[in-house]
């Protein structure tokens, strides 16, 4: 009985982790299809940064056009410090997609960890007006942007 109890329970974490992670990121079809880009994915959630950069590569390289792959690949690039490369990739995901949440918000840290905050700025602005204040995106900017201000005063 104990053995049935905890198996059960054990489903429903998981559960509950595999709808919060399809809740905060929803992934479109051809990159839930994508073993580099899953591969990239289970990586960043381990924190392993080398191995989400060389998957994030891989997506990026076999689809050119994929702003997720390249939003993906700025934020595994900044975990790591390379910022110019990242930036280079958030840049790449913006230019095929103006309006990508996701990028706007990572670049936009990464323009706080780059000591940029008028760029960080910039693109909360950008979000407001495509997805509103009340999306996660917009509110976790907006967060990061007030933390990096109160450690500045």
């Amino acid at each position: 009985m104990r053995k049935l109890v905890m198996t059960g329970m054990l489903a429903l974490s998981l559960l509950g982790t595999v709808a919060y992670a399809a809740e905060s990121e929803p992934s479109s079809p051809i990159n839930s299809a994508n073993r580099d880009y899953a591969a990239g994915k289970q990586a960043v959630d381990k924190k392993d940064w080398p191995t989400a950069v060389a998957s994030f590569r891989k997506v990026v390289a076999a689809q050119p056009n994929n702003a997720d792959g390249y939003n993906m690949l700025g934020y595994s690039l900044r975990w790591m410090g390379q910022m110019d490369d990242a930036f280079a990739a958030y840049d790449r995901a913006l230019k095929i997609n103006p309006k990508h949440k996701g990028a706007l918000e990572y670049s936009g840290v990464a323009y706080l960890k780059a000591g940029d905050p008028e760029k960080a700025n910039a693109q909360l602005v950008k979000l407001e007006t495509i997805a509103g204040k009340n999306s996660e995106e917009y509110r976790d900017l907006a967060k990061a942007i007030s933390e990096y201000n109160a450690s500045k005063q």
